[in-house]
């Protein structure tokens, strides 16, 4: 069985900017129904968080200094939150992931890299 990271990219900080409170719950509603279907097929929710608006991010630059606050401007796409799943079927998790897909988020789905992938 392998483990992979479903990233929800795109504009994360529009559920806080520009999505009303009613739109926000149908959203949400999406999410829990993307939890239930990972179930129903048989895949495992290991992991995952919403993130907080891009605005309160801290980031350190390649090869360390300081931190600074706030997304780099050049970045369009923000990470807004994630899902860890374990499963054997990644064409099924994929399926399941245009349930939020939907909802007008960008997917990103990554193997994890396991302890037997790398080099000894």
């Amino acid at each position: 069985m392998s483990e992979y990271v479903v990233l929800i990219v795109g504009d994360a900080d529009r559920w806080w900017t520009t999505m009303d409170v009613d739109k926000r719950k149908a959203g949400y509603a999406e999410y829990a129904r993307f939890a239930e279907e990972l179930g129903k097929r048989g895949h495992t929710i290991t992991g995952g968080a919403e993130l907080h608006a891009s605005s309160e991010a801290r980031r350190i630059p390649p090869g360390g200094g300081a931190a600074t606050e706030g997304p780099f401007a050049e970045v369009t796409e923000q990470v807004g939150g994630f899902y860890q799943v374990r499963t054997d079927d990644l064409e099924d998790l994929l399926d399941c992931c245009q349930i939020i897909a939907a909802v007008g988020d960008g997917i990103e789905v990554r193997r994890v890299v396991t302890p037997e992938d790398r080099p000894s």
